[in-house]
């Protein structure tokens, strides 16, 4: 209900436009992200809670890597010390 409530007061509602946009909401919701949400929940209830949530740390990892290789984003030692944070915490978690 807050975050409904802060939505309304601080954000402007963008609704996807025409059918396309929808049938691509649709298909992230199945796929992609469905799939995520069904294996977490799996992963949650059978699997080793501790590794799960220290390789959780390699989605922001694993997605910036893939941005490079794409060539959508440059590498650069911001992105480098990161990594390495990321790294450290996933280290520290486990």
């Amino acid at each position: 209900v807050l975050s409904l409530a802060c939505h309304l007061a601080l954000e402007e509602t963008v609704l996807p436009v025409g059918a396309g946009q929808w049938l691509a909401v649709l298909g992230l919701g199945l796929m992609p992200v469905g799939a995520a949400f069904y294996a977490w929940d799996i992963g949650v209830k059978r699997g080793n809670i501790q590794v799960l949530g220290a390789a959780s740390y390699a989605a922001p990892l694993l997605s910036t890597l893939v941005l490079i290789a794409a060539g959508v984003a440059e590498p650069s030692l911001r992105i480098l010390a990161a990594c390495v944070l990321i790294t450290g915490g996933a280290a520290l978690a486990a």
